[in-house]
């Protein structure tokens, strides 16, 4: 692995346990992961959720009353940066975008749940955002959305051996891809910043 995998890896552990923290500092009782899955599945079907519209939504999901967001110092902050920093990696030219998991350190069944979670997630925001237009996405759309529902019925029962670990990883690899793919499918390209019309 490189230095630059490493430090890719511990960012990414490190993203997870801030919203980890801020759930249990909450008392929510949903998982975090599906929280991000949600926001991923509406973004990457096209939509854009301001911020009062956003916040209302993590306290629904975290079982808060809508009030929260304006009676705690650290949610909407927080839940803010983390809408901007999930957009802005979705449209990464990089492809750097992870979905929000636990690291190595957990066990392979809380990974698994977690990506469960995530993918449960997705497919609601997803859902939510897209509606029946998905009925009309093209085929290979379809078919990993097929794909997600299967892994979203995932069961925990895994034993953990190195067989197992390997499949974790294909699997998450293959859902991180499938959410760029539905990104691209349905949001358009933006022009760069400093792209003017010229008039002939």
């Amino acid at each position: 692995m490189s230095d630059s995998d490493r430090t890719s890896n511990a960012s990414r552990a490190a993203e997870f346990e801030r919203w980890a923290n801020v759930f249990t500092a909450h008392q929510a009782f949903s998982h975090p992961s599906e929280l991000h899955g949600v926001l991923c599945g509406r973004l990457a079907a096209g939509h854009r959720i301001e911020s009062p519209d956003w916040l209302t939504l993590v306290c629904e999901h975290m079982g808060l009353p809508d009030s929260a967001a304006d009676e705690s110092d650290d949610l909407a902050p927080f839940m803010n940066r983390a809408y901007e920093q999930t957009l802005s990696l979705l449209k990464a030219s990089d492809m750097s975008f992870y979905p929000l998991l636990p690291d190595d350190d957990y066990a392979i069944e809380q990974r698994l749940e977690a990506l469960v979670a995530w993918v449960r997630g997705f497919l609601e925001g997803m859902a939510m955002a897209a509606g029946a237009s998905l009925g009309e996405a093209p085929d290979e759309i379809r078919e990993l959305i097929e794909d997600l529902v299967a892994i979203s019925q995932l069961a925990d029962d895994e034993d953990g051996d190195e067989e197992s670990e390997q499949q974790l990883l294909e699997i998450t690899e293959y859902v991180r891809l499938g959410a760029l793919a539905v990104f691209t499918e349905f949001n358009a390209p933006e022009r760069p910043a400093n792209h003017t019309p010229t008039l002939h």
